[in-house]
């Protein structure tokens, strides 16, 4: 089996215009971590968010047995950490949670080698490959940005 890790904000849940518009109305920058990090996720993490039917496609995905699946998520908080797994838990039991604090990059949490990531950030993607990763992106647009691309997280199933 192929270890697949699977991105969570903007990938399996639409967190990121929320996040965007929270901090535009509070006047902050959009990528301040300061704010993200007292940011109430609870708020955000809701199914009317899900992407594409992500929650099923990723039953589908692990049913496929072509695949270890973990989620690898950046976190600005233990909160948000622990508000992520009490969402994914709803739905897995089982699955991996890998919560990686926002100032590391993803490829320095677990052995990238000929793993694969999917996610919708390409600068987490060229980070990815450039220690020996298979890079995925996720684009509800259908634009790789150089990579492959995908807009359903089961469609992972067919490319290897």
């Amino acid at each position: 089996m192929k270890e697949l890790y699977i991105d969570f904000d903007g990938v399996i849940l639409d967190t990121i215009p929320h996040l965007y518009k929270a901090a535009d109305e509070a006047g902050k920058e959009r990528h301040d971590v300061a704010f993200y990090a007292t940011f109430d996720f609870k708020k955000i993490l809701k199914d009317e968010n899900i992407l594409n039917d992500s929650i099923n496609c990723i039953k589908q995905i692990i049913d496929s047995k072509k695949f270890d699946v973990s989620i690898l998520t950046h976190i600005n908080s233990l909160q948000e950490g622990i508000d992520k797994v009490e969402y994914i838990r709803k739905y897995f039991k089982d699955i991996t949670i890998i919560l990686v604090p926002k100032q590391i990059s993803k490829t320095k949490m677990i052995h990238t080698e000929g793993s694969i990531l999917i996610d919708d950030y390409a600068h987490n993607l060229r980070e990815w490959e450039s220690e020996g990763g298979i890079s995925v992106r996720f684009s509800l647009k259908k634009n790789g940005k150089g990579f492959l691309v995908i807009d359903r997280l089961d469609q992972i199933i067919d490319m290897f």
